[in-house]
């Protein structure tokens, strides 16, 4: 019988048959000197499936590991390939599956353009999402987009060049990100979560967050808040929301609103000029991110000020750097590896045609010398 790949359907019965019989040979007599391709390099696999003595189709499985193939004859199959040098073609078998193996990445700056990927907490998420997708087999791009129009978002993921996206926080662009989330289901944000959005997001509440962290304030005698953090994206802008919560009816608490970049460029010169115009006005600092508060308490050890008994700092997120500072940083906590995880479970989902729901995780408030 002669076996071509030209049509061939690889999950047939006669291929499992075929191994079978080839098993119940001795391995030297499977095929014969002459239809074995010369010893070195094998340049196909039709070369590799003569020499083996099975389909092309056969062979295609074993070296991805399908268990259709029996494990004797997977074994010798992968064996070969690696005495002869052969790899199977990435490129063949993704134009075949209509896969790319490739996940995007994309942190869009449409309110913080001078913010970078090196930020302590994009770092952070993306070493755990990182190690979720290797770990699943897949490849990363990577983009930093500064929004210039409506249409980025959509030439990304109409690109052709992934199977599947996740964007790193929503900025400015919770519109855009909904019109592309209509037509594109295999697409998750980390972000908050808001009822009547289309988008699939991952995130902590953030809200709570910051219910939590003016009210570690409040329970060490503060009473003159400050909130540090530029709110026109909307995680930002629900901790503060959180924060007026905390002192709602509150006529003895005050609260100053601060709005400060994330930009590791300028956070030091704007933090410094904030403090020096709140003076002594203050005796709490709610920051919106833990670069922030590690930036408040550089300015207000080089001013002379005692923290806690002065000024009370806290933070947001937990990075790994809260507990490196002078003294160690209080916080509210993120969940950042059960973030990632929970994104690319999601991702996973949508790219097998399955809606998954949004996931909120709630946020923890960390405790140390700083408040």
């Amino acid at each position: 019988m002669t076996e071509t790949l030209t049509g061939e359907n690889p999950d047939t019965a006669p291929d499992v048959m075929a191994d079978a019989k080839v098993d119940a040979k001795v391995d030297g007599a499977a095929h014969s000197p002459e239809s074995a391709p010369p010893r070195g390099r094998i340049r196909n696999i039709t070369e590799l499936a003569r020499l083996a003595g099975v389909s092309p189709g056969t062979v295609s499985r074993a070296l991805a590991d399908k268990s259709l193939v029996n494990p004797q004859t997977r074994e010798r199959i992968q064996t070969l390939a690696r005495e002869h040098g052969f790899r199977l073609n990435q490129m063949a078998s993704r134009l075949r599956t209509k896969r790319t193996g490739v996940i995007g990445i994309v942190f869009p700056l449409g309110h913080e353009s001078r913010q970078h990927i090196s930020d302590p907490f994009f770092m952070s998420l993306f070493g755990y999402l990182a190690d979720e997708l290797t770990e699943s087999g897949h490849d990363i791009m990577l983009s930093r987009v500064i929004p210039g129009d409506t249409e980025w978002l959509d030439r990304i993921v109409s690109s052709g060049m992934l199977d599947g996206a996740l964007v790193i926080g929503q900025s400015d662009q919770s519109a855009v990100i909904d019109e592309v989330a209509r037509r594109y289901l295999p697409m998750v944000i980390w972000g908050s979560h808001s009822p009547d959005a289309v988008q699939c997001t991952v995130g902590i509440n953030n809200r709570v967050g910051g219910q939590l962290a003016a009210a570690r304030l409040l329970a060490i005698g503060k009473r003159r808040l400050a909130f540090l953090g530029e709110t026109r994206g909307p995680e930002i802008a629900d901790r503060l929301a959180g924060v007026r919560d905390a002192i709602a009816g509150r006529d003895d608490v005050s609260l100053r609103e601060m709005p400060t970049t994330l930009s590791s460029d300028a956070v030091g010169e704007q933090v410094a000029a904030q403090l020096a115009s709140l003076g002594n006005d203050i005796d709490g600092i709610v920051a919106a991110s833990d670069v922030i508060a590690m930036m408040v308490l550089r300015v207000l050890h080089e001013r002379g000020m005692t923290v806690p008994g002065q000024i009370a700092v806290v933070g947001f997120d937990d990075l790994p750097l809260a507990t490196q500072t002078v003294p160690q940083l209080t916080t509210v906590r993120q969940d950042l590896a059960a973030g990632a995880k929970a994104m690319v479970g999601a991702l996973m989902q949508r790219m097998g045609g399955v809606a998954a729901p949004a996931t909120i995780l709630q946020p923890e408030l960390v405790i140390r010398e700083s408040a």
